[in-house]
């Protein structure tokens, strides 16, 4: 079976506009936002482990690289998925509100390019909108399939740089130019973005993923992961992926 075959039954229009209507809330109520969006990565990678082996996860173990503050551990712990979350940074380990801020799961703090886990110790290595907050996304990636049993599922999801959520927030400024557009940031608002580029946020594209998961003989699939089923097919086109392909999803299966 194809390792999209179960997701692509759920990756309809109705599904992308939902979410897309709850990142409007990402900043004035994140619990909404980032709840939404823990379900759903929940329901993908669920998907995309059941049409590889033919059973849910129930039991497996997941590490999930940028956990952050804990919305992942939840949705992950309530599916009887068991969580252990990498987060370098203490700050948000607790940026989630204390109404939602459950510690469900097990929290490390580690760097997502040197993870303190020993080779092929997990079934499922989760990388969820961290890549491009590195400055070496692909050793992130290298990282994973080491940790990731053979056989097992790494799901490294991350935002295209030329597409249109490229510059996080600072908008379509990131089309003058990276540095600049966080300049006019910094001008405008009195503090550097939080997504500072050169700092915390650099320009990952399209092509640049496909080529390193091609290259290590894992990738099984390849999709824009907020894109009905019917667009998938942007993920091929060089050029017009970098600036349709808002978040592209690699599925790697490691031997």
């Amino acid at each position: 079976m194809v390792a999209t075959d179960l997701f692509t039954r759920r990756a309809t229009l109705s599904r992308s506009l939902r979410l897309l209507a709850a990142f409007r809330f990402e900043q004035s109520d994140p619990d909404r936002f980032y709840g939404a969006l823990a379900a759903d990565t929940v329901t993908m990678v669920t998907d995309l482990w059941t049409s590889l082996h033919g059973s849910a996860p129930t039991g497996r173990t997941l590490l999930d690289v940028g956990g952050g503050p804990g919305y992942f551990a939840s949705a992950f712990t309530g599916n009887a998925i068991h969580y252990i979350g990498v987060e370098p940074d203490p700050r948000e380990m607790h940026a989630a509100a204390p109404r939602s801020h459950r510690r469900d799961g097990m929290f490390v703090r580690a760097s997502g390019t040197a993870l303190p886990f020993a080779d092929a110790s997990v079934d499922i290595c989760l990388s969820s909108n961290v890549a491009e907050h590195v400055a070496e996304p692909w050793r992130l990636g290298e990282e994973m399939l080491r940790v990731t049993r053979p056989g097992g599922l790494a799901v490294l999801s991350y935002t295209v740089w030329l597409g249109p959520f490229g510059g996080h927030e600072m908008g379509l400024t990131h089309y003058l130019g990276g540095r600049r557009a966080a300049d006019r940031y910094a001008r405008k608002y009195g503090h550097r973005p939080k997504n500072d580029y050169g700092s915390s946020l650099f320009a990952v594209s399209a092509a640049d993923g496909l080529r390193w998961a091609a290259g290590t003989g894992a990738l099984v699939a390849a999709f824009p992961r907020y894109h009905p089923r019917w667009a998938w097919g942007l993920t091929t086109v060089p050029l017009v992926r970098e600036f349709l392909v808002s978040n592209l999803v690699l599925v790697l299966q490691p031997s």
